[in-house]
């Protein structure tokens, strides 16, 4: 991969992690960092998904903004539930 690819990547995985943390409700406490991985492994998910749906082929492509956007408010979603479960103190 080139370093613009990467550059290309840390874009999409930064827009799609700002664009999940702005449509799923609640804080979450990510920094810069943890806001471009989630969007990352969110585009690979989303990708991954919609060649599945769509082409019933189970193959990356990283060209699809939507599909990582999507991935990324799914990937974000179940960190927030998984996350939120850990949080919650028992008060009395």
């Amino acid at each position: 991969m080139s370093v613009g690819g990467i550059v290309l990547a840390l874009v999409i995985g930064l827009v799609a992690g700002l664009i999940a943390r702005a449509v799923i409700p609640g804080k979450q406490d990510l920094g810069l960092v943890a806001t471009i991985v989630l969007g990352l492994i969110g585009s690979v998910v989303g990708n991954l998904l919609a060649g599945l749906l769509l082409r019933g082929e189970l193959e990356f492509d990283l060209g699809g903004w939507w599909a990582s956007i999507l991935g990324a408010i799914l990937v974000l979603g179940v960190y927030v539930a998984v996350a939120g479960r850990g949080r919650r103190s028992v008060t009395r």
